[in-house]
């Protein structure tokens, strides 16, 4: 089985530990770099993408999580943690930085705020899922080697990406019960 992080700075870390769990990986929250290196994947939960940077910095997270994605390491990133596996950004706030590792421009809040959040049924790598979108972002362009999983309504945005050993939904799947894009992911990192 799989040993796969969850960061654990902000946002729905013990529903993905949980998801993870029934995807058949040994899922552990990950907030020290020390406990970084203990883990095979991380998956980079929802929350607020400004605050999470911040947060990643002060606890020394952020170079060390920059480092093992560009060695190769597998992470899912999902909502605020698509934005923190983008290489760019639009609408972020002045110095925000990110992670990085996928070939893609996203936009912060781009389904609108709050109160426009929704859920919706789409199809993600093949199967018809339902996703719960909460300030979501959406990705604004990929580049060659980005492969597109999922799209929405409205304006067919992309909400769902794969590059390599990186994955990011707009989405929150850890909200649903359906395991498959968490099942998705752990068969990714056995695969790697």
């Amino acid at each position: 089985m799989p040993a796969i992080g969850v960061l654990a700075l902000q946002g729905d870390v013990r529903e993905h530990v949980r998801m993870l769990q029934e995807a058949g990986a040994t899922a552990t929250a990950v907030r020290r770099p020390a406990e970084l290196d203990a883990v095979d994947a991380l998956v980079i939960p929802g929350g607020e993408s400004t605050t999470m940077w911040k947060l990643a910095e002060t606890f020394d997270m952020l170079q060390p999580l920059r480092l093992r994605v560009k060695e190769g390491m597998p992470a899912y990133g999902s909502c605020a943690g698509m934005i923190m596996l983008a290489d760019r950004i639009e609408d972020g706030i002045a110095g925000q930085q990110t992670i990085g590792g996928i070939d893609m421009v996203v936009r912060r809040n781009a389904f609108g705020r709050q109160v426009d959040s929704f859920e919706s049924d789409l199809d993600f790598a093949g199967e018809r899922v339902h996703a719960v979108f909460i300030r979501a972002p959406w990705v604004e362009s990929i580049g060659a080697d980005v492969e597109v999983l999922g799209r929405c309504e409205p304006g067919d945005r992309i909400v769902a990406v794969r590059q390599g050993p990186l994955l990011a939904t707009s989405f929150h799947p850890e909200l649903t019960g359906d395991v498959r894009v968490h099942r998705y992911f752990v068969d990714m990192v056995r695969e790697l």
